[in-house]
């Protein structure tokens, strides 16, 4: 018999952390922004949450910016570390309030620890969250499990946008122009 444990999928690999996710692209943003504007009843109060690289956080400033600019309600902005020994102080915070919507950015692993906290110990729907693209990458639907983030939409970098059902997550190409 063997003492030797498995590593886990979401431990960190040797040689570091997995890189940040890419800057968020003005067509993403717009993307992410119509989203929100399609779904019935209208979209009007929302919950952002973040990772606290660069990235992710100037994504949700500018997610913010532009909500609060059009003059719709930001409830809370909540960030969440990559490593942490629990996501349940984040995720409750995340959760305090009931938005219409959440709105996500950060990198697929501190995203993928969070979700898996949100699903396991609060009443957050992934059904009702959007995300920028680093969210609705497959490695992120691995490290949580498909179940964690079925249901969840987000733009992606060049505008399209994605939807994770079953084990499959779905693209959409941006509309051609003019249409």
């Amino acid at each position: 018999m063997s003492t030797a444990r498995s590593r886990s999928p979401l431990a960190p690999r040797p040689g570091g952390h997995p890189p940040p996710p890419e800057p968020h692209t003005e067509a993403e943003l717009f993307a992410l922004l119509g989203l929100l504007a399609s779904p019935r009843p209208r979209i009007g109060m929302v919950v952002i949450g973040h990772g606290r690289d660069a990235a992710s956080v100037a994504a949700a400033n500018a997610f913010a910016g532009v909500w609060r600019g059009a003059g719709r309600t930001v409830l809370a902005v909540v960030d969440w570390p990559e490593d942490a020994a629990s996501w349940l102080r984040p995720a409750r915070r995340f959760t305090a309030a009931t938005p219409d919507a959440w709105v996500v950015a950060g990198g697929p692993q501190g995203w993928s620890r969070m979700s898996r906290r949100l699903r396991h110990s609060t009443d957050w729907d992934p059904a009702r969250t959007f995300g920028f693209a680093s969210t609705g990458s497959i490695t992120a639907v691995e490290l949580a499990g498909a179940a964690t983030l079925s249901g969840m939409r987000g733009a992606a970098a060049d505008g399209g946008s994605w939807r994770i059902g079953g084990e499959l997550i779905a693209y959409y190409p941006p509309e051609p122009a003019g249409r």
